[in-house]
């Protein structure tokens, strides 16, 4: 299977199932002697990980990281950095019922059809239980950064109708503050009703996650395929349920004239507007990276849906196994560590070409 690693210099390859014995990946490109701290990757993982509240997946694993190389008395090594995390909770027989159907917006059909196989215990490879890979390696990739001073702010800003109009950079004990990872109060216990309200009916809910990376220097990514913001759209839109990236002012500059949209360039180099988001022709210009990346609702419905088995015959899929009826709150740490994998990769990057 092509496909399952990210990355030019710093790259990460993420291996299993959900319903395999374990998830993990390897991680190549990291530099030699830094300090990893693994309470910290650990915390990370327990933002995303499943049964975390009342409003998430009950499924429960404790997502526990083992790191297997790489690492000596603390430190990197500059060798591949292998790590597991097992999968302790797996109720496979919540699956059996489709095995010979397909479920509608799922990768059941696609997935068949193009390998032959699937492995129908939830997903399988197809499984958003892959992302706990790239919050490890997210992880890794902020510590590597911690030096340059460049800061991740990512956060919930929509959940279905309900969301922040204006664009903020909120501390980390904001966003952390409620279950829904939105640091308006008022907002994320309207959110959290909403939440409880759509799970309660067998339904979901999609939204948005709002991201903003400070510190980036100038002359980050290529100007031509290599594009920063292509490489970050790649990176979010290979998130399981993303259906939408923008950067900067998006799809509303389809509305503006360019006497609007324009950012006037300062004397010290910065700009007295933001629409690019930070990026400009592909290269980071040194303002604030701006991005927001929109999630659709969970395919899984607690309710019955009709569909097709694998004779064409139609069908009705009944609601089973324990889903999100939100995706956003866990999905907040999956966004900041893609952000934090493509901005470590285009450092590197730029680091090796001023070498040569």
């Amino acid at each position: 299977m092509a496909g399952s690693s990210f990355g030019t210099i710093f790259k990460l390859v993420t291996f299993g199932e959900s319903h395999g014995q374990v998830i993990g990946g390897i991680i190549e490109g990291v530099p030699s002697n830094i300090e990893i701290d693994l309470s910290m990757i650990q915390d990370e993982l327990n933002k995303r990980k499943p049964g975390q509240s009342k409003i998430t997946s009950p499924r429960k694993e404790n997502d526990t990281v083992e790191l297997l190389s790489g690492l000596m008395e603390g430190k990197t090594t500059g060798a591949p950095i292998g790590f597991t995390i097992k999968n302790q909770n797996q109720k496979s027989a919540d699956y059996s019922h489709l095995k010979n159907t397909y479920r509608p917006s799922h990768a059941d059909l696609t997935y068949e059809k193009k390998y032959g196989i699937r492995d129908y215990r939830g997903g399988g490879r197809s499984s958003a239980r892959e992302t706990a890979c790239r919050v490890v390696a997210g992880a890794i990739a902020k510590q590597i950064l911690k030096d340059t001073g460049i800061t991740f702010t990512t956060y919930v800003n929509q959940i279905g109708p309900l969301k922040i109009d204006k664009l903020k950079n909120y501390s980390t004990e904001e966003i952390e503050r409620n279950l829904c990872r939105c640091p308006d109060e008022q907002l994320a216990s309207q959110m959290e009703d909403l939440i409880l309200d759509v799970k309660s009916k067998g339904d979901t809910v999609g939204g948005c996650i709002q991201g903003i990376i400070n510190n980036v220097p100038i002359g980050l990514g290529e100007p031509i395929f290599d594009k920063l913001n292509a490489e970050l759209g790649k990176a979010m839109l290979s998130i399981n349920a993303v259906k939408g990236f923008e950067i900067g002012s998006g799809f509303s500059a389809s509305s503006m004239f360019g006497s609007e949209h324009n950012d006037t360039i300062n004397s010290d180099l910065s700009t007295s507007t933001n629409n690019s988001g930070g990026v400009q022709g592909g290269i980071s210009n040194g303002m604030p990276i701006t991005y927001k990346v929109g999630f659709k609702p969970v395919a899984t419905l607690m309710k019955d849906q009709k569909s097709i088995d694998k004779d064409g015959q139609e069908v009705t899929i009944q609601g089973k196994g324990r889903h999100d009826p939100c995706v956003l709150p866990r999905a907040v740490p999956i966004v900041e560590a893609m952000a934090a994998i493509v901005i470590l990769d285009f450092f590197l990057r730029q680091k090796a070409n001023s070498i040569n």
